[in-house]
């Protein structure tokens, strides 16, 4: 007995074990909420890093608006919102498709500000040097300075789409079966909740460490030197 807890060994392994293949279904489900909701952060986010980067206020004043209402506004009412609310004027997503949305929406407002900060560690000669060789403002940005931004600001990226992942179970609330609730509902059938959600609890540490090695790994591998201008 441990803690008043009842524990016998060779049950609890056979219980796991059960249990092991619904809860990888449930984690195949979080990965591609993870890596869906981060791909729509990183591209919502670089857009609104450019428009906040514009000259002109009409522009860049709406940019920094809509960043801060996405950034104090909470995921959950986001959720919601794009759940219950646009249905009622005609846009019905699938439940998965409104869940990552929202993670990427709400992770977007975060990565524009990474964004920005790369982009403005660029010298501003780059700019100016692609002047003189007649660059167009757009290939100035994609192919001259954006390469360079993107791998000092891969570690920061990265820790969002850690984050990203720890926020995914929110997303119970609107019945998609990732792996937390996955592990609830085995709890709410067999009334053992301890084996199912230490499972769930060792998946994503491992899940943490790798994603977490993978970006040092990049980090690493991406020169963060200048590149020339071509």
């Amino acid at each position: 007995m441990l803690f008043g807890i009842e524990w016998d060994t060779a049950n609890n392994w056979v219980f796991a074990w059960s249990i092991l293949p619904i809860l990888l279904k449930g984690l195949v489900v979080t990965i591609q909420a993870t890596l869906v909701g981060f791909l729509v952060a990183l591209i919502l986010g670089l857009v609104l890093a450019a428009l906040k980067g514009a000259r002109l206020r009409i522009i860049s004043w709406p940019a920094y608006f809509i960043t801060e209402f996405i950034r104090d506004t909470p995921l959950l009412v986001q959720l919601f919102f794009l759940y219950y609310v646009l249905p009622e004027y005609g846009i019905v997503l699938p439940a998965f498709m409104t869940g990552a949305l929202a993670l990427g929406l709400q992770y977007s407002a975060y990565t524009s500000e990474v964004y920005r900060a790369g982009l403005e560690s660029i010298p501003h000669g780059q700019t100016e040097a692609s002047r003189v060789l007649d660059f167009t403002p757009l290939h100035t940005f994609m192919f001259i300075i954006l390469p360079q931004a993107i791998p000092r600001i891969i570690p920061a990226l990265g820790n969002y789409l850690v984050s990203i992942m720890k926020d995914v179970p929110v997303l119970s609330v609107i019945a998609i079966l990732e792996i937390l609730n996955v592990a609830r509902i085995i709890g709410d059938r067999t009334f053992n909740y301890l084996i199912p959600l230490s499972m769930v609890g060792g998946i994503y540490l491992l899940l943490t460490l790798l994603a977490s090695a993978g970006i040092r790994y990049l980090d690493k591998r991406l020169p963060k030197e200048g590149i020339p201008l071509k």
